[in-house]
């Protein structure tokens, strides 16, 4: 006796499924042996995984409040103190893909353990510095090892969770942290420039990266690198210095002019650089950046929004800095508890929130939605006076800004990672952090140009009133910040516009980890 299908196909009677003829095994047990089971130490693989991030991103900002301590202790100049926070992003953001393409070519868990073990060495190197140049070194290793660890880092989280439920949840996670790590930096560096000294802003990396290395070889699973592949020299000089000669240009943009010879030659090379890299990756055997990461328009899209996302979003940690210290005379641990709010808003909105929306809502509803909050958030704070108070005025903008970058960042991470191979998962995320690093460098120096030409501009012409007791230094500042609020709730704007008009409305499906690219 035999069966119909609707089509018109005979099945046999039997109740079991006639064994394969390749391997004696019936086709749905060999279905089930070719999809992978959930890894049952996931969830703590997150934990460890987490444990890095919280790392990386701390120590964006950490050392920005223990710096005039370490410049006095160390004897630093003015000239010379901005390379203690040069010299890391210019490693960091100019080695990321090929810390990325490293991530690839040995495999997800080593390149995460080299990038863990390297960090918390250069932290307790920077933790010693006898003087200035020792420190600079410290702080380019820290960046080195960073661009290793954050993508593969990101590439495990992208390939350990593959359930859509449970990867919104992780990304959920992963997004807090890194959109609340920075303000988490400011906490911990006026904790402890307050109580113990500037240096345990670079120690404090230390026990963390420990406790992520005793968990890696316990929760972490990966399989080798990539069998027969190989570095892409010529891409990685065109690469990496187009990227170092950019984050160097945008440094070095604030405190000489974006008129000056050196900027300009810096951007001018970056450019070409980047031209020239990716003229060389259409054509390369094994290139450093497979092209067609970037060619798909939802992850363009993607990269868009959190590159647009990040140049709005960075300035106000700085501004806000400086508003609370400078403005309302805050000390530094009451400075970094100020920021609670924009973390508390940012896990609230990344795990409750998105995490719980995203399996169900179109990502692009969660972006956009997310930086229209955090426009509004950046609207409020453009109405700072020097006698604001912070329960009343600074207080909703952060709330509002954190809600916002949590419905974010989650699911540009989410969705800019989806449908990658596993062979690729470290460079394409080495080209996310590329470009939030990026945005950071340039929305820092953008936004602090338009905040001093504003204080310059509004104290020359209230020099008469400033004379007679009216305008003052305070109302030059905060009219400076309040002009750069104003353009970031623009640029967040326009980044709910990129967002709506290139991601696909359907929530991504995590397809393709595992398969070799087409």
């Amino acid at each position: 006796m035999s069966k119909k299908r609707p089509g018109g196909e005979s099945l046999p009677s039997s109740p079991s499924p006639a064994p394969s003829t390749a391997t004696g095994r019936s086709p749905d047990r060999e279905a089930r042996a070719t999809t992978p089971a959930p890894d049952p130490k996931r969830w703590w693989a997150l934990a460890v995984i987490a444990l890095a991030q919280l790392m990386v991103i701390l120590d964006g900002t950490v050392v920005n409040i223990a710096l005039p301590s370490a410049q006095h202790a160390l004897g630093m100049s003015d000239a010379d103190r901005q390379w203690v926070i040069t010299a890391y992003t210019l490693a960091f953001g100019g080695l990321l893909l090929l810390g990325g393409r490293i991530t690839d070519l040995v495999g997800r868990k080593r390149a995460f353990v080299i990038g863990l073990a390297g960090f918390a060495a250069a932290s307790a190197l920077g933790g010693a510095a006898a003087g200035p140049w020792m420190l600079f070194a410290a702080r380019a290793l820290q960046g080195a090892f960073a661009a290793v660890l954050a993508p593969s880092a990101l590439s495990l989280l992208t390939t350990t969770f593959t359930d859509p439920k449970e990867r919104a949840r992780a990304f959920g996670v992963y997004g807090a942290l890194a959109g609340g790590g920075s303000a988490v930096g400011l906490i911990v560096g006026g904790l402890l420039t307050e109580y113990l000294n500037g240096r345990w802003s670079l120690y404090v990396n230390v026990p963390i990266a420990l406790a992520a290395l005793l968990g890696a070889p316990a929760f972490l699973r990966d399989g080798s690198g990539r069998r027969g592949g190989h570095l892409d020299g010529r891409g990685a000089l065109l690469g990496c210095g187009g990227l170092v000669a950019l984050v160097y240009g945008f440094s070095e943009a604030e405190p000489r002019g974006w008129t000056s010879p050196l900027v300009l030659t810096l951007l001018v090379v970056g450019v070409m650089l980047l031209a020239a890299f990716v003229w060389w990756q259409s054509r390369a055997e094994s290139p450093l950046l497979p092209l067609r990461i970037v060619r798909d328009r939802v992850r363009a899209g993607s990269l868009a929004t959190m590159g647009l996302a990040t140049v709005g979003m960075f300035g106000v940690f700085l501004f806000l800095t400086y508003y609370l210290q400078v403005v309302l005379g805050y000390p530094p641990v009451r400075t970094g508890l100020a920021f609670v709010p924009i973390s508390a808003g940012i896990v609230i909105g990344a795990t409750q929130i998105a995490a719980r929306l995203l399996p169900r809502t179109a990502p692009r509803t969660l972006m956009s939605s997310g930086m229209v909050l955090a426009a509004a958030g950046m609207v409020l704070l453009s109405s700072l006076t020097v006698h604001a108070q912070y329960v009343t005025h600074v207080l909703p903008a952060l709330l509002l800004l954190g809600l916002g970058m949590g419905l974010t960042f989650m699911p540009v991470y989410a969705t800019a990672t989806a449908g990658v191979p596993a062979q690729d998962a470290g460079v394409a995320s080495a080209v996310l952090n590329t470009v939030q690093q990026m945005g950071a460098s340039l929305g820092t120096v953008l936004l602090n140009t338009i905040a001093t030409g504003a204080t310059s501009r509004y104290l020359h012409s209230h020099v008469h009133d400033a004379a007679h007791g009216g305008a003052s230094l305070d109302d030059g500042m905060v009219h400076g910040f309040s002009l750069a609020y104003r353009c970031s709730a623009a640029v967040l704007l326009l980044a709910a516009l990129v967002a709506g008009l290139t991601v696909r409305p359907k929530t991504p499906r995590h397809a393709g980890n595992d398969t070799p690219a087409q």
